[in-house]
């Protein structure tokens, strides 16, 4: 009988048969006068089918759950936009646990507290735009503890904190059950997820256990989209630096084409002089190139002094080429012994009679009178039997070109001087340029090579300006307090004195100079800006190093021993690590600790070597006794004079300030290292 039964009730759970069918074995029983023993067998195989086919549901559940939860997952991983990832996180959640509302909050670190990001079933702004202080009502319990907490009926629960405006909210919303957990990654709590109904409503376990399952599946996919979102922020700068960066290689690569032109063109005979010569050739007469105050720079000057005071004395003068007005040209004069843009008052004036004024002017006030009046007409001026050409860059005087012919000169042949004058210019403002290019150049290089070491053609970039990066190079930087323009002439006048490289970085001055000695020159470039400047400029080197990738490494020591010696109150100085003693150890790039040893110890290490003596070991102990010579002996095991003799030695070693302070500190340092090295 009991087999018959428990086949049927195998059968009921084969068909997955409802609760109420299985009373029907029990019932059939019962109405056939089945004795009590075998209704009671009946009915307790009845409860263990009940109870495997509540398992069986239960299980079937779980799966039912495991499976939406792995759906979950994946299409979390599909998802790429933050907003997106959020929005299918609650409305998921709100599925399923087949809640009313599903609502997202996350942390603020800059707040402290947590702010609702995402809803799902929400009707009210209020909630909408609801902020949790940590451990303020269900919400803030949850993101401050890390755990889950639910509630059936949220106002009547004592254990929340409640303050006005979050019940405000939640009243508002009409929420009554909820549930949250946190959202977590790793140890750190990035915001809270919750489930909730409009009605009284308790939470099981194996919900809450479901809700935080995918809370983890949400906290991944929230820090998989954040990271997803940076590395294409990421991206675009780094697009937009490659951009900067090729535009202003190829600003660079122009300027030095221009720069290898303009070098190609003065190498083919186009020196001021050869400008003079070509211009007298043509037009007859002789010239002279003044520059920008009125100084000769090619020609001879004395042929014009005659000449030009006649037209002093005359008063005469005409714009040529036009045929216009009589009269010298008025305005700033500029020559010898005055500045440009001076009007000293005394030039007559168009109209006034010949030999007004008689004596008061000067050649060079005729000249810069004629030369102010070309620039203002764009063409060439006569004065007398002078012709004048001259150019200026914006309002500042460039050169002027004064040819003396006594017979006529055509329009065309003043054109001729007109252009002779634009090339001049244009030469003189080469020169001007390529010096200032050369800076730029050096100092974008320098630049390049600290804070771009693995850019290409830096060496090549290098050599183009006469510094070979195969050679020892010492990297000095500079804290000058102030004269920002002249300390970057001095350097940019040493970097190409010395070939090497020099740039301005914010308030500091970089130099790369050829050398193996960093404590050495950092003391001289010290020095010599200094007094260049009028006032202390600290200098801290790095180095020596090769090639392009070993700058930067140097730049960074030496901006550290600068640092240190102003921290140390020796501004106005220079040294290296090495002259900076255990200091230059701890600032040092390289942490030369073996040249540290050898400069504070060396000698007493040399000697125990030698001699198989142990002065090494007197000296710590003596160090941690406090300097006591009886208590060293005791620790030594040796007599105290015995002590006094090594230590007499350790003086003879390393002179008689070894227990000076500062360098007894240094001994000490290096004893520990010497015992940590082995």
């Amino acid at each position: 009988m009991v087999g018959m039964s428990a086949r049927v009730f195998l059968e009921l759970l084969a068909r997955e048969a409802s609760a109420v069918e299985f009373e029907g074995p029990v019932l059939a029983a019962r109405s056939g006068g089945t004795d009590a023993e075998t209704l009671a067998e009946l009915e307790e195989a009845k409860l263990a089918a009940l109870k495997v086919r509540a398992l069986l549901r239960r299980r079937a559940k779980r799966e039912a759950e495991l499976s939406a939860l792995f759906d979950t997952a994946g299409d979390l991983a599909g998802l790429r936009d933050l907003d997106a990832v959020l929005e299918a996180i609650v409305h998921r959640a709100r599925q399923l646990l087949g809640t009313d509302a599903a609502y997202m909050t996350l942390h603020d670190p800059e707040r402290g507290d947590t702010w609702m990001r995402v809803t799902d079933g929400s009707v009210s702004a209020k909630f909408r735009a609801l902020r949790l202080a940590m451990g303020a009502g269900l919400g803030g319990l949850v993101a401050q503890t890390a755990t889950p907490y639910s509630t059936a009926d949220y106002f009547a629960d004592e254990r929340f904190r409640h303050k006005t405006d979050i019940d405000d909210a939640v009243l508002e919303e009409g929420l009554v059950a909820i549930l949250g957990v946190p959202l977590k990654l790793g140890a750190r709590v990035i915001g809270v997820l919750f489930a909730a109904n409009r009605s009284v409503r308790p939470f099981t376990q194996d919900e809450v256990v479901l809700l935080g399952s995918l809370a983890a599946h949400a906290a991944v996919a929230i820090d998989n989209a954040r990271l997803l979102q940076e590395t294409r922020n990421a991206l675009e700068e780094l697009s937009e630096a490659n951009r900067q960066v090729n535009a202003h290689s190829q600003a660079v690569e122009r300027a030095a084409l221009a720069h290898d032109r303009m070098t190609g063109l003065v190498l083919r005979g186009g020196g001021v002089e050869d400008v003079a010569a070509v211009v007298t050739e043509v037009l007859g007469g002789s010239l002279t190139v003044l520059d920008d105050a009125g100084r000769p720079i090619a020609g001879d000057a004395r042929v014009l002094e005659e000449a030009a005071f006649d037209q002093a004395t005359s008063g005469s003068g005409t714009a040529s080429g036009t045929g216009a007005g009589t009269g010298s040209a008025t305005g700033p004069v500029t020559g010898p012994g005055r500045g440009p843009g001076r009007d000293p008052g005394t030039g007559p004036r168009s109209g006034s009679k010949p030999g007004a004024r008689r004596g008061t002017r000067t050649a060079a006030d005729v000249i810069a009178d004629a030369a102010r009046s070309s620039r203002a007409l764009g063409r060439t001026v006569r004065q007398g039997d002078l012709l004048v050409a001259s150019v200026d860059v914006g309002a500042e005087p460039l050169c002027t070109l004064v040819l003396r012919n006594g017979g006529q000169v055509s329009d065309a042949d003043q054109r001729i001087l007109e252009r002779a004058a634009l090339v001049t210019a244009l030469l003189l403002l080469f020169r001007r340029t390529v010096a200032e290019a050369e800076g730029r150049v050096r100092g974008e290089l320098l630049d390049d090579l600290i804070s771009r070491p693995a850019l290409d053609g830096l060496a090549d970039r290098a050599r183009r300006v006469g510094v070979n990066l195969d050679h020892d190079h010492v990297v000095v930087v500079v804290r000058h307090g102030g004269g920002r323009d002249r300390a970057a002439f001095w350097a940019s006048s040493q970097a190409t004195l010395h070939r090497g490289l020099a740039a301005q970085r914010g308030d500091e001055v970089v130099l790369l100079l050829p050398g193996d000695r960093p404590g050495p020159l950092a003391k001289r470039v010290a020095a010599e800006l200094s007094a260049s400047l009028g006032h202390p400029a600290t200098a801290g080197a790095g180095g020596p190093v090769r090639g392009t990738a070993e700058v930067a490494a140097a730049h960074r020591e030496a901006q550290r021993c600068a640092d240190a010696l102003v921290a140390l109150g020796r501004a106005g100085e220079g040294a290296g690590a090495r002259e900076l003693g255990f200091v230059g150890l701890l600032v040092g790039e390289g942490r030369d600790i073996g040249a540290f040893l050898a400069s504070a110890l060396g000698p007493v290490i040399d000697y125990d070597a030698r001699r198989g003596t142990a002065l090494v070991q007197t000296l710590t102990a003596y160090f941690g006794m406090g300097g006591s010579l009886s208590r060293t002996s005791e620790a030594l095991h040796i007599h105290v004079n015995t002590v006094t003799q090594r230590l007499d030695r350790i003086g003879q070693l390393l002179g008689d300030d070894w227990q000076a302070p500062d360098r007894a500190l240094e001994i000490q340092l290096a004893l520990r290292l010497h015992r940590l090295s082995g």
